[in-house]
């Protein structure tokens, strides 16, 4: 099946084998997963609990959106704009260039048109309706991030990619020429060719792979997207890590910082941040305005779908959290302050997740409701 993608193989696959993140077959994490990240005790999600428990893991109809095109067609007043797309697809508009992170435009989070997480949310624009695109950054693998149909797409057009060491395979699978993608380990820069615009490959903490045989063949990374007056972080998926302190050494502070703060359990802590561990990822960085992403698109956990907002919308004074939460195609200068309304709350609204709350009982019985855990989530 084309859309699985293809393993790295020649040069591509010598340069993955030389990296220091590389042992025994595969990438990995480079620091031990800190004491109480991840609840040993819980009782991890089983694919039965995927694909029929109850609750309000979808919104109960269609988000509100906004059609950005009209605001694209005027520059931004402070050089610095993003609008959420959903998920953790991110225009960034900087100094006169833009980025677009993850684009997936596709059905499902699968390699399948079938089966799979089936986005409960549309993107608020045609992938054909963008503004011209001066780069894609594509953190990792995973589906929900790295989408088939999209980067056929995407195939058309003369756009460059950078992403982490080995995902170029895939892409290159797909019809994107070799030329058009570069690929970095963590710590790496790449200058797209004629622009003052540079995209660094920095640490996260969370695995890859595209099918059950290839599970950390490529690598993950968080990336830095900077120019000559602005740096804008962007998380990818991961879980909580003191890398982020390096990372706000290295390349803060941060005009805007995008975390992930959607597919979370007490089971994935070391994988996924979830709202709670991104206000710490955010302290961790140092600040600046704050995008949560990875929510308000796909069904890929337990949660209720907007228990990630309704719980920043609750925590984040109390971290000073900036808060930008606009609605899906919403475009947002972060200089021009907070944007914290509860739209979501017009299709209903969940309880908080309080800190007391985020742990979930020890393991159960196995009974047929709870049988085959899900060694990892599906993103």
């Amino acid at each position: 099946m084309i859309s699985l993608g293809k393993r790295a193989a020649g040069l591509r696959l010598e340069r993955m084998q030389a990296s220091p993140l590389w042992t025994e077959g595969g990438f990995r994490n480079q620091y031990p997963i800190p004491p109480g990240l991840r609840d040993t005790m819980a009782a991890r999600p089983t694919l039965r609990e995927f694909m029929f428990s109850e609750g309000r893991r979808v919104p109960q109809g269609l988000l509100p959106t906004v059609d950005p095109r009209e605001r694209w067609a005027r520059k931004p007043d402070s050089g610095l704009r993003a609008t959420w797309l959903g998920h953790s697809s991110v225009l960034i508009e900087i100094d006169g260039l833009r980025v677009l992170t993850d684009p997936v435009w596709g059905p499902r989070a699968s390699p399948s048109r079938l089966i799979g997480p089936k986005r409960f949310q549309k993107a608020p624009v045609r992938l054909s309706q963008l503004p011209p695109i001066d780069v894609v950054v594509i953190s990792h693998d995973h589906y929900d991030h790295l989408d088939y149909p999209t980067i056929r797409q995407m195939a058309k057009t003369n756009i460059p990619f950078v992403t982490s060491l080995g995902v170029g395979a895939h892409l290159q699978a797909w019809g994107i020429a070799p030329e058009r993608i570069t690929e970095l380990d963590w710590w790496q820069s790449h200058t797209v060719p004629g622009t003052e615009l540079t995209i660094h490959a920095a640490p996260s903490q969370h695995f890859s792979g595209r099918s059950l045989k290839d599970r950390n063949a490529t690598l993950w990374s968080s990336l830095v997207i900077e120019s000559p007056r602005h740096r804008v972080f962007f998380s990818g998926d991961t879980g909580l890590t003191t890398e982020y302190t390096r990372i706000r050494e290295r390349f803060g502070p941060f005009d805007l910082v995008m975390l992930e703060v959607g597919a979370f359990h007490p089971t994935w802590g070391d994988i996924h941040l979830g709202p709670e561990n991104a206000l710490k990822a955010l302290d961790l960085l140092g600040g600046g305005a704050f995008l949560p992403v990875h929510w308000g698109t796909f069904n890929l956990a337990m949660h209720d779908w907007d228990a990630p907002a309704e719980t920043l919308l609750a925590l984040g004074p109390q971290h000073g959290a900036h808060l930008l939460m606009p609605r899906l195609g919403e475009p947002v200068e972060p200089a021009h302050g907070p944007l914290d309304a509860p739209w979501w709350r017009a299709v209903g609204v969940s309880q908080p997740v309080r800190s007391d709350a985020t742990k979930e009982p020890g393991p159960a019985a196995q009974t047929p409701e709870n049988l085959n855990p899900l060694l990892w989530p599906m993103d």
